[in-house]
């Protein structure tokens, strides 16, 4: 499952988003499982078409190992999984509920995350060298 990462596109606008990629990062310090890309860079340009970007949410998408594309609650549950341990329990647990159910609380979360968590000051954020291959422009 691990061998080649796979990519997380976040905010680079949202506070939150932010917050999501530190936590993957302190989960996955070798790189096998997470790399990262803004949903406002040019990676995600290069890699997901127009069309498709048109109907993303601005919050966090994910690619999967086989190239397609999770939004909202699946998005949240693979990483979950991909981090594995407690946290692959977790996620078991919550996808035991509806995915109406758990796209409704993505979306109430999504729709104050900019009131509860702070913009970053850079939305580039000076990345330690030794992190700089898992980011994409």
């Amino acid at each position: 499952m691990a061998d080649t990462p796979i990519t997380v596109y976040y905010d680079g606008h949202c506070g939150l988003c932010h917050g999501l990629v530190r936590f993957l990062l302190a989960r996955d310090p070798s790189g096998e499982k997470f790399d990262f890309a803004p949903l406002q860079g040019e990676y995600c340009a290069k890699t997901i078409s127009p069309t498709e970007r048109q109907r993303l949410p601005d919050s966090v998408v994910v690619r999967t190992a086989d190239g397609q594309l999770l939004v909202k609650a699946a998005a949240a549950l693979h990483l979950l999984v991909r981090i594995g341990g407690c946290w692959r329990a977790i996620g078991a647990i919550l996808a035991m509920l509806p995915n109406p159910l758990l796209d409704f609380g993505y979306d109430c979360i999504a729709r104050v995350r900019r009131r509860l968590f702070s913009t970053p000051e850079n939305t580039c954020p000076l990345v330690l060298p030794n992190l700089q291959n898992r980011f994409h422009p």
